[in-house]
């Protein structure tokens, strides 16, 4: 599903050149569960936003679902976030005059979907996630653990093939996070290849293989068939 092959990513300074990355090749596969960890300033969120089309590397080849995709220009990135990726920030980013049904067919919007589709597909994700009693609540009338639900509504509304998750219990108190990492497992679960940026052991935990990030290099990738792998 993700294939890097000798990822490097610099980033030009004032003072001098910063290397995110050096060097990474790692492959992801079809219904994984896996968490990347690493100290702030290892590259993670470097390697996340490679991994998510949100930037493009140095040099090196990233190949998703068999495109190579290190080469496109941005409205062709564009297409393949819409369509492949859902992502889940820290932030939920929702925006605050809409609704939960409306924040969450965003994505379906931008892909061209009409709006009852949007409407019924919306509602759908989010009775999945647990929100079908809050579907016409804006953010401010929702807690942060709902908020992030209906962020992982909108993450997964397209049937994206990959789910990528930055931090996504940062925000969050302890047994919402608990809850919010329960709603992953059960995606995962249900066939979703999920790639789950963490500085948490945790968190990382509930994944079935933990890449870890030290600057700029990954130094170890490690399995566990059952996951909490600690």
């Amino acid at each position: 599903m993700i294939d890097l092959d000798d990822i490097v990513r610099v980033y030009n300074s004032s003072m001098q050149p910063v290397h995110a990355l050096r060097g990474v090749t790692l492959k992801i596969y079809e219904g994984e569960y896996v968490a990347i960890m690493g100290a702030s300033g290892s590259g993670k969120s470097t390697l996340m936003n490679i991994i998510g089309c949100l930037d493009r590397p140095s040099s090196g080849h990233y190949t998703i679902d068999g495109q190579r995709v290190d080469s496109l220009d941005e409205d062709e990135l564009a297409r393949v976030r819409n369509r492949k990726i859902g992502f889940v920030f820290q932030q939920f980013n929702l925006l605050p005059r809409m609704t939960a049904v409306e924040n969450v067919g965003i994505p379906l919007l931008y892909a061209g979907v009409s709006h009852p589709e949007r409407k019924t597909a919306a509602e759908q994700v989010l009775r999945l996630v647990g929100l079908g009693d809050r579907l016409d609540h804006r953010p401010n009338q929702l807690s942060g653990g709902q908020q992030q639900r209906v962020a992982i509504a909108r993450a997964i509304v397209n049937k994206p093939q990959i789910l990528l998750a930055d931090e996504p219990t940062g925000a969050l108190d302890s047994q919402t996070a608990a809850e919010i990492m329960t709603l992953l497992d059960e995606l995962h679960t249900n066939g979703m290849t999920v790639v789950l940026v963490t500085h948490e052991a945790d968190i990382a935990s509930h994944a079935r293989r933990v890449i870890r990030l030290k600057d700029g290099h990954v130094i170890s990738d490690t399995s566990s068939p059952s996951g909490r792998a600690g």
